[in-house]
C-alpha cells in the first residue's frame, strides 16, 4: 500500500519527533493537528517543504474534517497521537480530555472503518491503526513491580481515565468490527520540543528566569523516563511489525524520583547556565502542595517490545537529560513565545481549597 502515514497530534512534543523520524527514513506522512496551546507549527518547521510532507489543521473530533482526510489522503496507516495530556489541566477542565481523548478517537475509528471498506484486499490486509496511550491508565504501584501489557486498568485522573476510555474503544472496535488495531501504553516522554508545562521544561525555564522551583509534596513520586526519540523508533517499530490485536508497552527502564530529576537538571544548569548571583540552582526548590490524587510510582516492563520487535531504549537518562537542557538553552525562539505571558509555567490543578492554602 502506498498512501502515507496519518499522524494526528502531529505538531506535538511525540508527534513532530514522530513525523520527523518518518520524513527521514522517506516515508510519506500526512501530518493533522488542531494546533492547541500544545500543538505548535513550529515543531514541524524543518517538515515544511520536504518531499511527502503534507499539513492539515482539524480536530480530530470534527467528523466531516477527519472524514475529508481519509477520502482526499487515502492513508496506509493511522497513528493516533493526537490527546489532551496534562493532568493537571484535566483537574482544571476536564471536558476537553473527553471531547479529544474519547469522542476524538471514536471519530477516528468510524473514519478508519469506512476508509478501510473501501480499500482493495492487499491494501485492506496493510492498512494499520495504532493508538499512542500512557502508562497513567494502570493507577499506582508499590515500592516494587512494574506494569505490563496484563496489568489491569486502575485510572485516578480525569485524563487518565479518557486516555482509559480511548484505549477500550480501540480494542472493541478491533474486536467488533476487525478493524486492525495496535495500542501502545507508554512511560513519562523528556526531551526537545516538550511543553513547558511539563516537568523537566518547566525546571529548566523557571531556573533561567530565575523562579522558584515547584515539586510537588515530598517529590518522592517515581516516573519511568523515556526519551522521545526512542518512543518515536518503538511506535515505527510497532506499526511495521507489530501483531494487530496487540498491545505494547513502552518503558525508557529509567526509574527516577522527581526531586532527583530536579536535583539532575539544576546539577545541569549549574553547569551549562550558572545563575547570576553564584548560588546553586538547587536553593530554589520549593516544596508546594502535593496534586491531588497524585500516584506515587509509574514503571513499565517492555519484555515484550524487546522480545517480539527487537526494540530497546538506547538513551542513558542523564545523557538524555543534559542534551535536552542544552536544546533549551540553544533553542528559545522555540520556547520564549510559549512563556511570554506567563500562562505556560503556571501552578493548574488545585482544589479551590489546595489553591488558597497554596497562595497563603
Amino acid at each position: 500500500m502506498t498512501g502515507p502515514v496519518l499522524v494526528t497530534g502531529a505538531a506535538g512534543f511525540i508527534g513532530s519527533t514522530l513525523v520527523r523520524r518518518m520524513l527521514d527514513q522517506g516515508r510519506p506522512v500526512v501530518a493533522l493537528d488542531k494546533l492547541t496551546y500544545a500543538g505548535r507549527r513550529a515543531s514541524l518547521a524543518e517538515c515544511e517543504g520536504r518531499p511527502g510532507f503534507d499539513f492539515v489543521q482539524a480536530d480530530i473530533a470534527d467528523e466531516a474534517a477527519v472524514h475529508q482526510v481519509f477520502a482526499r489522503f487515502r492513508p496506509s496507516a493511522v497513528m493516533n497521537l493526537a490527546a489532551e495530556s496534562h493532568v493537571d489541566r484535566s483537574i482544571d477542565g476536564p471536558s476537553d480530555f473527553i471531547r479529544t481523548n474519547v469522542v476524538g478517537v471514536f471519530v477516528l475509528l468510524q473514519a478508519a472503518r469506512t476508509h478501510l471498506d473501501g480499500l482493495p484486499p492487499a491494501d485492506r490486509d496493510a492498512f494499520r491503526f495504532l493508538h499512542v496511550s500512557t502508562d497513567e491508565v494502570f493507577g499506582a504501584l508499590g515500592p516494587r513491580g512494574r506494569f505490563d501489557e496484563a496489568t489491569a486498568y486502575d485510572p485516578r485522573s480525569p485524563y487518565s481515565a479518557s486516555k482509559a476510555a480511548s484505549d477500550h474503544l480501540v480494542r472493541a472496535w478491533g474486536h467488533t468490527y476487525g478493524l486492525p488495531v495496535l495500542v501502545t501504553n507508554c512511560s513519562n516522554n523528556y526531551g526537545p520540543r516538550q511543553h513547558p508545562e511539563k516537568l523537566i521544561p518547566l525546571t529548566i525555564l523557571r531556573a533561567l528566569s530565575g523562579q522558584p522551583l515547584p515539586v510537588y509534596g515530598d517529590g518522592r513520586q517515581v516516573r519511568d523516563w523515556l526519551h522521545v526519540s526512542d518512543h518515536a523508533e518503538a511506535l515505527i517499530r510497532v506499526l511495521d511489525d507489530g501483531r494487530p490485536g496487540r498491545t505494547y508497552a513502552v518503558g525508557g527502564e529509567a526509574e527516577r524520583a522527581n526531586l532527583d530529576v530536579v536535583s539532575g537538571l539544576c546539577a545541569a544548569l549549574d553547569r551549562l547556565a550558572p545563575r547570576p548571583d553564584g548560588r546553586p540552582h538547587a536553593s530554589a526548590i520549593e516544596h508546594v502542595a502535593d496534586r491531588p490524587g497524585h500516584d506515587r510510582r509509574y514503571a513499565i516492563d517492555p519484555t515484550r517490545i524487546g522480545r517480539e520487535l527487537d526494540w530497546r531504549p538506547t538513551t542513558a537518562f542523564e545523557t538524555g537529560l543534559l542534551e535536552t537542557v542544552r536544546w533549551y538553552l540553544e533553542n528559545s525562539d522555540w520556547w520564549a513565545p510559549i512563556v511570554a505571558d506567563g500562562s505556560a509555567t503556571r501552578r493548574l490543578g488545585l482544589t479551590q481549597a489546595e489553591a488558597a492554602a497554596s497562595a497563603g
